[in-house]
């Protein structure tokens, strides 16, 4: 090609002398006419139809490679291999300027492949999050290792045709260096190592709740990379915490709650003592009218009647023989109660019960499982149920233990 452009240009004699120098001038105007033919024609041809093709497909994966250009990168190679091809045959009579632009292709052509893989990770990783896997072994960690490894690579290989040496020897370089590059990216390492433990051993997962008081963490997992772990609070804040911490550190997770399908009310209310006291036939004769309890006394009241016949206790004194209390009746009539409730689980964890007595009263725990794991629904139902105990501890002739209001405080001087 030079050959033939400098024969062109010798036939003017006002060139005499340039020939050369305006054969290579036009011979480089030709060559980046074609780069830039060869990028129109890939870029906005082919790249723009296969892109107006995944967009109109109703696939996922095919939007998911739409979206992340992964044939905008490919587009931009078109140029770097025109120029690398034709460089040589139209430079020939620069063999140093054929190589310097040889080698400028080459190093562009090395950054776009390096960003076009970049681009499928970054595809991949999203079409994975599509699966349900993804929330159980997530693999961020493992494709910004990859990355990690591509850039590292990429570097050695543009650094070889810069200097014009061959990789290898720069890679055997870096190897009397592996300890200065464990200390720059110490971080890096102990959150892949972190990572492979995580999601190995399920300790974590995307989606999860996790409580970490050390560092003010109660939320829902977003993200698990290579060094850091993202949590959405539930006041919207997010908090990121590296992730070898997760190893080193105790934190608690809510997945085995949500699996089971049941979340934990655990609340005492305070019976005040002074209220409790032995049932008489007159509130024995009034509980028996609440239905969810009213089975429960007649075979109460036989049983007890049974023994105390049994053990010839005399009936003129209560705290002969076995009676019934109101504190006992209510604590059966909340176990009934809660045992209807469409929205407790009946198969977990089911306790009414007492503890030890305080100075605030006794305590009377509900220790059961909601249906609803939803913090708002749960929150709905717990207070449901606290609410209608509050109101029942009454009609048991019961007092449930508060500390003195001011409004206490006026009637006792009034």
């Amino acid at each position: 090609m030079m050959n033939a452009l400098t024969d062109f240009f010798a036939k003017f004699p006002i060139l005499d002398g340039f020939t050369a120098p305006i054969a290579g001038l036009v011979a480089c105007l030709v060559i980046a006419i074609l780069a830039l033919l060869a990028y129109l024609v890939a870029r906005r041809v082919v790249a723009a139809t296969i892109n107006r093709l995944l967009k109109k497909s109703d696939a996922e994966l095919d939007n998911i490679l739409a979206r992340s250009k992964v044939f905008e990168r490919v587009s931009q190679l078109a140029p770097a291999i025109v120029i690398y091809l034709l460089a040589p045959v139209a430079l020939g009579l620069y063999p140093s300027v054929s190589q310097f632009i040889a080698a400028i292709s080459l190093i562009y052509m090395v950054v776009i492949g390096i960003l076009f893989i970049d681009a499928l990770i970054n595809a991949g990783l999203e079409i994975y999050s599509t699966f349900r896997i993804s929330k159980d072994f997530p693999i961020t960690s493992f494709a910004q290792i990859a990355k990690l490894a591509l850039y590292f690579l990429g570097f050695i290989t543009v650094l070889s045709l810069i200097l014009g040496e061959s990789p290898l020897t720069f890679i055997a370089g870096f190897g009397a260096l592996t300890a200065v590059l464990m200390l720059v990216f110490k971080d890096p390492i102990l959150g892949f190592v972190a990572g492979i433990q995580l999601s190995a051993n399920r300790m974590v997962a995307v989606g999860d709740w996790i409580e970490m008081p050390k560092f003010g963490v109660d939320g829902d997992v977003m993200e698990i990379a290579l060094t850091t772990v993202k949590i959405r609070n539930f006041d919207k804040t997010i908090t990121t915490v590296p992730t070898q911490t997760l190893i080193g550190d105790s934190f608690k997770n809510w997945r085995g709650m949500q699996e089971t399908g049941g979340r934990r009310i655990k609340r005492s209310i305070w019976v005040d003592i002074s209220s409790i006291k032995f049932c008489n036939d007159e509130m024995l004769q009034r509980f028996s009218k609440i239905q969810y309890i009213a089975d429960y006394l007649d075979k109460k009241r036989l049983e007890v009647a049974e023994f105390n016949k049994a053990a010839k206790a005399d009936p003129s004194t209560l705290v002969n023989g076995r009676r019934l209390t109101n504190v006992g009746t209510f604590r059966a009539y909340v176990e009934a109660y809660l045992y209807n409730h469409p929205k407790i689980s009946k198969n977990l964890t089911f306790l009414v019960r007492q503890l030890q007595p305080t100075e605030n009263g006794l305590p009377i725990e509900i220790y059961v499982f909601s249906l609803e794991t939803n913090w708002i629904l749960y929150e709905g139902i717990q207070a449901d149920i606290f609410d209608h105990i509050l109101a029942a501890a009454p009609e048991f002739d019961l007092v449930l233990f508060q500390n003195p209001t001011g409004r206490d405080l006026q009637r006792l001087v009034g």
